[in-house]
């Protein structure tokens, strides 16, 4: 039970740094995630699963690392179609993600060979290689969250170390003040683009990761994802108020493991109240409200 929380809380985590990044960073309503993330899923597990068939034991190696990178190059192009509609055609920041998403869902049947579905029970490299690596040191339910673990902290590492950087704090202010942008010599368009790229780019790791967990890979996995992105990153905000890029990264993952937990004991004990699986979207939607009313009044105390 615990394991499981904390797998899919880590796992989600990285989709609401993108979420992070578009709506909080940026300013920007990006609805693409839930185009990106099953973009993500599909492109993974199709490459890691493909590759793992392969006689050549460097090829079957290289499987993972192949479909996380092909998950996470998966949802930054969907970002790149998001920025290029919304720059060239002048259209809402809303509407532009609606078009890309939809667009998506077709393009990620496409890449699951025209199925709704790609199963990876028989055939999933990252859940092997998880067990593999971490068997030895940690019990084997644990090994998942061992590898997912690694994943998230070198995902923090290196955002941690690109909002520190020029171009980083440029797209930190340009979701604040353009104008200032503008006149330190930087082209908003271009950084918006580069800015929605990675918000997008992290939620298709995302989803190379939720499919290996899940154990298969589905056109309908977006659903609702941005919604519980936006519960994730408002969760940790009220845990830990910071203007520190460092912790504004870090209460993420802490966030979507509060997120998890507070779904799991809806799913387990919500009987209780007449709660079904069916009301989890019921629940995360409350849960975005009752998030906001309590930052909007925590601001007004301060």
């Amino acid at each position: 039970m615990v394991e499981g929380i904390l797998v899919e809380g880590l796992i989600y985590s990285v989709l609401a740094l993108g979420v992070f990044i578009s709506f909080r960073i940026l300013d920007f309503a990006d609805l693409t995630v839930e185009g990106s993330f099953p973009a993500g899923a599909a492109a993974g597990a199709v490459v890691a699963s493909t590759l793992n068939l392969s006689p050549s034991p460097l090829v079957k190696a290289l499987a993972v690392p192949a479909g996380l990178l092909a998950g996470f190059l998966a949802g930054g192009v969907a970002g790149l179609v998001t920025a290029e509609v919304y720059h060239r055609l002048k259209t809402p920041p809303l509407l532009a993600g609606i078009v890309t998403m939809t667009g998506f869902y077709s393009i990620n049947l496409r890449i699951l060979g025209g199925k709704p579905n790609l199963p990876l029970i028989a055939n999933n490299p990252m859940l092997n290689l998880a067990h593999s690596l971490f068997g030895g040191l940690v019990p084997q339910e644990w090994s998942l969250f061992a590898a997912c673990a690694l994943v998230c902290l070198v995902v923090f590492g290196l955002l941690d170390l690109f909002f520190h950087t020029e171009i980083g704090i440029a797209m930190g202010a340009l979701g604040d003040n353009e104008n200032a942008v503008i006149q330190a010599g930087i082209q908003p368009n271009r950084l918006r683009t580069l800015g929605l790229v990675l918000a997008n780019a992290l939620p298709g790791l995302s989803g190379a990761m939720a499919a290996a967990y899940q154990g298969f890979a589905d056109v309908n996995l977006g659903q609702g994802v941005v919604a519980a992105g936006l519960a994730t990153v408002m969760l940790g905000e009220l845990i830990i108020h910071s203007q520190f890029i460092s912790l504004q990264l870090a209460r993420v993952f802490l966030g979507s493991i509060l997120f998890r937990a507070l779904m799991y004991a809806a799913r387990s004990w919500g009987y209780v109240a007449g709660i079904t699986p069916n009301d989890l979207r019921l629940l995360t939607s409350l849960l975005i409200i009752i998030s906001v009313s309590l930052s909007r009044l925590g601001r007004k105390r301060r």
